[in-house]
């Protein structure tokens, strides 16, 4: 097969931003769907049951 090509690493130092950035961002959507309870969430109803489906989704007791 011609079209296969060899898998290249990347090297961490490339890497590291990205990784510094995404960190924070996953933290943020952890803190909103396991734990906020309305605390940010309280702009709108839709965003709080969102919030509150994603929990149950997930199996996090919220009641």
């Amino acid at each position: 097969m011609s079209g296969l090509t060899t898998p290249t690493s990347v090297p961490f130092p490339r890497l590291r931003p990205w990784l510094l950035a995404a960190v924070p961002l996953l933290l943020l959507v952890a803190y909103l769907v396991l734990m906020d309870n309305g605390a940010i969430s309280q702009t709108g109803n839709y965003l709080h049951e969102l919030m509150h489906d994603g929990r149950h989704l997930l199996g996090v007791p919220c009641h």
